[in-house]
């Protein structure tokens, strides 16, 4: 492991000091690509348009297509996804719709086992037999060929609306809204599933504001759905380009005041949290995954109607529930997580280094939490690797589901792809990011794909990017180690592709000690630039030297009502 301090351009930092950011901020914001002020307005006036020159294509076709069914009083279908950004995705649709004036707005949304990903041909001939006219895809549907060609055979108007890259061939919708299409000129790029259909929404409105339903003064506000745009935008873990972060902060903002659905108020209290201080943490690890949950073990179904739901007492019935989904999910996490462990660290010798990839199966792995496995070996590792179990989907007992997790200079999709062409028919089925993506296998052909998938990396991947690097923001000067500029960092909107604030230090370890219930998180007493400062390492046993480069994080502790700065130590270099 190597840890490394970003680079901070001083023009940069200095003209956003100059502006009138916070110093430490300034350097914090300039170190992450912000080059002027004008970048961290975070207003609604500020989102990029989505129509006109650089709008999203499709869009416009995309509001006639909805504005002429409403107008016509036509059934409206929703096919979600079951993750967080589907299920986000799909109540904004279904709230947004209704705001709009539609009347007949209903979803469905696919079971993880029986009926696999995407807009399938069975899943086209349910929304048909439901009596829908028009059939809307949220963060799914830009690879669903044959599922799109059955709703059109079946009379359906289609509305793709994603996110993902497309395959070779795009489906034959009436309309596609995807940034990721070709042609699209749109700049935000990384935009999740349920910041394509907040977009298609404005889109909508603009339509039926041109077409006389209402003006600027009677049009519904769209901005309370922006809570539902964060919290999906957060826990799908994309970008968060300036674009995404405007979104975030929109939401974050209104949660804050209290200003949210229900549901999100209902997840808050199930999660223990305060909305009053929300951060985009509290998106990641405690709302998210309780309605990943819903989709990995029971049925989404639950998820989305806790979103979609006014009702106080029907809100917290369903939050309790995804609250214990999610602890059964952590129960077998747990288990699956120490078994495909051992498994994977069978593979290498305890001087050796791990394979440059790794993909392991066991029977008894439950495939609903087989991605979240992948994403604690490869943090373990650091290493791209495959989880797989047995598909429990009618008639498909031979078959493993593997979902895959990356590292920084290992495209796992196109690895994939490069696997696929080199041995045809190993891959029944696959798709995904650069970061993240899912496969089928025959059971039989588990080893091939083991093998080939290795392959890939020992060509793709070399020394240093193999060694686990955690890029810091350099040394955190003692006036800052204050509960107050904790709070101010904490307020900001961090996430993938704009760090959180991570900072290394050399500092003397005076005293460490292992606590927790299973004693693997290790507590210590250090000295920091002359100071005394407790920091904690969660999920680490092995003792520290007494003096060490550390990488860490900032957080207060609350004990008997005092506030008090320790370190989260994310890295350690002798």
């Amino acid at each position: 492991m190597k840890i490394i301090v970003r680079d901070i351009p001083p023009r940069a930092a200095w003209a956003l000091e100059q502006a009138g950011v916070h110093p430490l901020l300034a350097r914090l914001y300039a170190a992450r690509g912000v080059r002027a002020k004008e970048e961290l307005d975070d207003g609604l006036a500020r989102l990029l348009p989505p129509s006109g020159e650089k709008g999203l294509k499709g869009i416009d076709a995309a509001a006639r297509l909805l504005a002429d069914a409403m107008a016509q009083n036509k059934r409206l279908c929703i096919v979600a996804d079951y993750d967080c950004d589907g299920a986000t995705a799909c109540a904004v649709g279904v709230r947004g719709l209704r705001l709009l004036g539609a009347q007949q707005v209903d979803y469905l949304v696919p079971d993880r086992v029986t009926d696999g990903y995407g807009l399938t041909a069975a899943i086209a001939r349910r929304v048909a037999e439901r009596g829908a006219d028009v059939l809307i895809t949220v963060d799914n549907g830009i690879a669903s060929v044959e599922g799109v060609a059955e709703a059109k055979a079946l009379g359906l108007s289609v509305l793709v609306t994603d996110h993902h890259l497309p395959g070779p061939e795009l489906p034959a919708a009436d309309a596609i809204v995807n940034p990721n299409q070709p042609g699209c000129t749109f700049e935000s790029k990384s935009m999740a599933g349920v910041g394509v259909m907040f977009y298609v929404l404005l889109a909508l409105r603009s339509e039926l504001r041109a077409r006389g339903v209402f003006d600027v003064a009677t049009q519904p506000k769209l901005d309370p759905l922006l809570t539902l745009v964060a919290l999906g935008t957060v826990a799908d873990v994309v970008k968060l380009d300036a674009n995404n972060r405007r979104l975030v902060a929109q939401g974050l903002k209104r949660i804050r005041a209290g200003q949210m659905p229900a549901g999100v108020v209902a997840l808050f209290c199930a999660a223990g949290r305060k909305a009053a201080v929300a951060t985009t943490f509290d998106f990641g690890f405690a709302l998210g995954p309780r309605i990943n949950a819903a989709g990995r073990l029971a049925d989404m179904t639950l998820g989305i109607e806790c979103l979609l739901t006014d009702d106080a007492g029907r809100a917290a019935e369903l939050a309790a529930t995804l609250d214990g989904i999610n602890r059964e999910r952590r129960a077998i996490e747990g288990d699956m997580r120490d078994q495909a462990l051992l498994m994977a660290e069978s593979l290498f010798q305890e001087d050796e280094e791990p394979p440059p990839a790794i993909s392991v199966f066991d029977p008894d792995f439950h495939e609903g939490v087989v991605g979240i496995v992948a994403s604690r070996i490869k943090d373990k590792l650091h290493r791209p690797t495959f989880v797989f179990a047995a598909s429990s989907a009618p008639g498909k007992a031979h078959e493993l589901k593997g979902s895959g997790r990356s590292i920084p200079g290992f495209h796992l999709r196109d690895a994939l792809d490069l696997v696929a062409k080199r041995h045809p028919g190993v891959l029944l089925k696959f798709g995904g990011h650069a970061m993240a993506a899912g496969c089928t296998v025959a059971e039989e052909a588990f080893e091939v794909f083991e093998q080939a998938l290795a392959q890939v990396a020992r060509e793709w991947l070399d020394a240093s990017t193999l060694t686990r690097r955690i890029e810091t923001d350099g040394p955190l000067s003692p006036e800052y180690c204050r509960a107050d500029m904790v709070d101010t960092l904490h307020r900001e909107v961090w996430g993938q592709g704009f760090a959180p604030p991570t900072f290394s230090e050399e500092v003397q370890v005076l005293s460490q000690r292992l606590v927790g219930e299973a004693k693997n998180h290790l507590s210590i007493k250090l000295i920091h630039q002359g100071h005394p400062i407790d920091a904690i390492w969660f999920g680490h046993t092995e003792p520290l030297p007494a003096r060490v480069l550390l990488a860490f994080r900032l957080d207060v502790n609350e004990w008997k009502g005092e506030r008090k700065v320790q370190f989260l130590v994310e890295g350690a270099q002798p």
